[in-house]
């Protein structure tokens, strides 16, 4: 009862003011943000080439294997 009495009789605190800087994570938060932002950016854009290039050469080996199978067996390549 006792603690209850001594609870009801404090005062509640005054209103704290907040610094931005409790919250905000400033110019360092900026900059590592857009340091991963940038770095994905060039991953998906590096991927992507890559790909790409392999997917190109793997139809130029497929239209290779296609021109010596037809002169191995001596008829013209089909056309696509």
């Amino acid at each position: 009862m006792n603690r209850l009495a001594i609870w009801l009789e404090t005062e509640a605190p005054s209103d704290v003011v907040i610094d931005d800087t409790w919250y905000s994570p400033g110019v360092v938060g900026f900059l590592a943000t857009f340091g991963v932002a940038a770095a994905a950016i060039f991953i998906i854009f590096d991927m992507t080439r890559r790909v790409r290039r392999v997917r190109y050469r793997a139809e130029i080996v497929q239209k290779l294997d296609i021109e010596e199978q037809a002169a191995n067996s001596k008829t013209p390549p089909a056309s696509n």
